[in-house]
């Protein structure tokens, strides 16, 4: 990822910026502490500088986390749902005449193991691209 690819350049650039804090340090006569803390403020500086040069705030990657999960599980459970609800209810009587190919019953597992198995596979090539 972009995060990744950036770690190279964060690295050589906060060996550089420890480099001229310390040399400056003792120029001004720091103590270690000040410093320290001089160096941690320019580095988050500059690693924020690199983030927004290269659009790949660490937040983004983690966004998606947190709307894809609570909305899948909801989707699920609304399916469940639907699929056990009451019986003789007209929606799930549609569910249980509404499939096709391998799996006629919605409501009924999938034995073949076919589509949980593809929907995985298919989940997982979306995160990898």
């Amino acid at each position: 990822s972009q995060l990744e690819n950036l770690q190279p350049e964060i690295k050589g650039l906060a060996q550089r910026l420890r480099y001229e804090v310390s040399v400056r340090g003792k120029q001004l006569g720091w103590s270690e502490r000040v410093a320290r803390l001089q160096f941690q403020r320019n580095l988050r500086r500059v690693v924020s500088e690199l983030y927004v040069r290269d659009n790949c705030h660490p937040v983004k990657a983690t966004l998606l986390v947190w709307v894809q999960v609570p909305l899948w599980v909801c989707v699920s459970l609304a399916l469940r749902n639907c699929s056990v609800g009451a019986s003789g209810s007209h929606l799930q009587e549609q569910f249980s005449s509404g499939g096709t190919l391998w799996f006629p019953d919605l409501t009924a597992p999938d034995s073949t193991w076919i589509l949980p198995v593809s929907l995985g596979l298919v989940n997982l090539l979306i995160v990898e691209v």
